[in-house]
């Protein structure tokens, strides 16, 4: 029949996905993966009792060297749990990329498919029943194909709602696919790092090993090395945007306090307000002098600066809320004076024309170590960072200028935008965010994550 190879065409289109993909584990390696995974994780659960046992006792050269010990079988565990990780995602990802190759050539040919029945239903509708009844020949050839052509144009719904279904399991694999391979990502960074950290670690013990050779007047030397570097460390001053320095031991305890409230780890906080702080110093600090137009000046030399913060001009039609009217409500609240707090200049390419600058892009008007624009420290519903930080620290007015209520703020800003569970994918994502560059990966979240590191091996671990 004329039509009838349009039906048979659209009949793949109903049956169900094989993978024909090939894997990596068959399901006896694949049991055999999982069960060692579960005895390394109970092996790390131990290692971390003993790792915690250790660091409880009373301070001296064998505890001390005891800790070490602990400290390296526990990174070799975490090194062999995600290597075994990695393996049993390697399978995982060859699975769902055959998945998608599968789902994506029946996307393919049904496109193919619709084509040509549109086609057809298109040459059928630019004839005339006359026309159409002499091409065939015989009247029961007609009265076939007619029957054909109707069974066609019902199932032309059926076969687009499968295609659209097609396109919805596509998106939901690749989906699948991209966390698989974060996940991944993820477990060979932190294998780098725990080798790292067994490097440090098995040189510090080799130190100490030898002093155990020679006397505990040395080691009794090492501890009051170690006390009076951490002591410098807690003293010394971390700088904030848009605030006074701080001793590094208070920035350490609010980097806790906000781990306890949203999971970000301290070492990354404190790499966040360290590159704000960065920012702050590039951009400089401005005055705003008129909440109308949100013009200002710079604090120190006093250069006339356009659009330090947003405000709503009229004929300004957008939803966007007046950041000029915020700042004035959030420092009327905290008592500040609004034509004395600082706040950033705008960023963007300004030009000078010896007077004053006229910025190409973008506002300033950020507040504080962590740099929140007034509307979206406060945009007057529930869920306002101003709002959550006076619930988890307790407190009626939270203070953007104020360090342990910034650090807060940022901390749960970055759960927002996805840095959980201190993976390396996330975080540099969430960094990349924060800084407004978006993507997956940016300049500025690669020395996040470097500072971090940073952070984590020469102040937090010597504490």
């Amino acid at each position: 029949m004329k039509y009838a190879v349009f039906l048979l065409a659209t009949f793949w289109l109903f049956q169900p996905i094989f993978v024909h993909a090939q894997t990596n584990l068959t399901p006896e390696q694949r049991a055999q993966l999982q069960q060692e995974l579960a005895q390394v994780e109970a092996e790390q659960k131990q290692a971390a009792i003993d790792l915690a046992t250790a660091q409880n006792k009373s301070s001296s050269l064998a505890r001390d060297i005891a800790v070490l010990d602990a400290k390296i079988k526990t990174a070799q565990l975490n090194i062999k749990a995600k290597n075994l990780l990695i393996q049993s995602l390697g399978n995982d990802i060859s699975v769902k990329q055959g998945q998608i190759e599968v789902l994506d050539n029946r996307i393919g040919q049904g496109k193919d498919t619709l084509a040509q029945i549109i086609r057809k239903t298109n040459e059928v509708d630019d004839l005339s029943l006359p026309e159409f009844i002499l091409s065939q020949t015989d009247l029961t050839a007609f009265f076939q194909d007619i029957d054909t052509f109707q069974s066609v144009q019902t199932e032309l719904k059926s076969t687009f709602e499968q295609i659209r279904s097609d396109k919805a399991s596509t998106t939901a694999q690749k989906d699948a696919l991209d966390a698989r391979k974060n996940a991944e990502t993820d477990a060979r960074y932190a294998i780098q790092q725990q080798q790292k950290n067994i490097q440090m670690n098995q040189v510090e013990e080799k130190q100490l090993l030898a002093i155990s050779k020679g006397n505990e007047k040395a080691y009794s030397t090492v501890v009051a090395q170690k006390q009076a570097r951490a002591a410098q460390i807690r003293a010394a001053l971390f700088k904030l945007a848009g605030a006074i320095e701080i001793p590094f031991g208070d920035a350490y305890a609010y980097a806790l306090e906000a781990e306890k409230r949203t999971g970000i780890r301290p070492a990354f906080l404190l790499a966040i307000i360290t590159q704000e702080s960065n920012l702050g110093a590039n951009v400089g600090s401005c005055i705003v002098t008129d909440l109308n137009t949100g013009n200002g000046v710079g604090k120190n030399t006093g250069t006339l600066f356009e659009r330090v913060m947003y405000a709503k001009l009229p004929g300004d039609t957008s939803s966007r809320l007046s950041d000029t009217i915020q700042f004035l409500s959030i420092t009327r609240s905290l008592g500040r004076d609004w034509t004395t707090t600082p706040v950033s200049c705008p960023i963007g390419n300004a030009t000078h024309d010896g007077t004053k600058y006229y910025v190409g892009r973008g506002f300033g008007g950020a507040m504080g170590p962590a740099q929140f624009i007034p509307s979206t420290w406060d945009n007057g519903t529930p869920s306002s960072f101003k709002n959550r930080v006076a619930q988890a620290l307790n407190i009626s007015t939270p203070d953007p200028w104020n360090p342990e209520d910034a650090f807060v703020a940022a901390a749960f800003y970055l759960t927002d935008l996805g840095a959980v569970n201190g993976s390396y994918t996330g975080e540099i994502k969430a960094a990349c965010k924060y800084f407004g560059t978006g993507g997956s990966s940016c300049a500025y979240g690669r020395q996040v994550i470097d500072k971090a590191n940073n952070i984590q091996r020469t102040m937090i671990d010597l504490l």
